[in-house]
């Protein structure tokens, strides 16, 4: 796999896992939990745009 599909694959499965604990910690009432879902929500979306601009780069 090369670097650009790698860090968009990490930044999906870093969304998907960040909205798992969003969810969680809403339900639960933890809103720690929850802003940490979020933050690992954006830094899922930053990785993908990473992976992005690898791949117009070619890297």
């Amino acid at each position: 796999m090369n670097s650009s599909s790698e860090d968009k694959a990490k930044g999906t499965a870093k969304q998907a896992i960040g909205a798992v604990k969003e969810k969680t910690g809403k339900v639960i009432g933890n809103p720690d939990l929850q802003d940490r879902g979020t933050a690992d929500k954006v830094e899922g979306k930053v990785q993908q745009k990473v992976g992005d601009v690898k791949k117009v780069f070619g890297k």
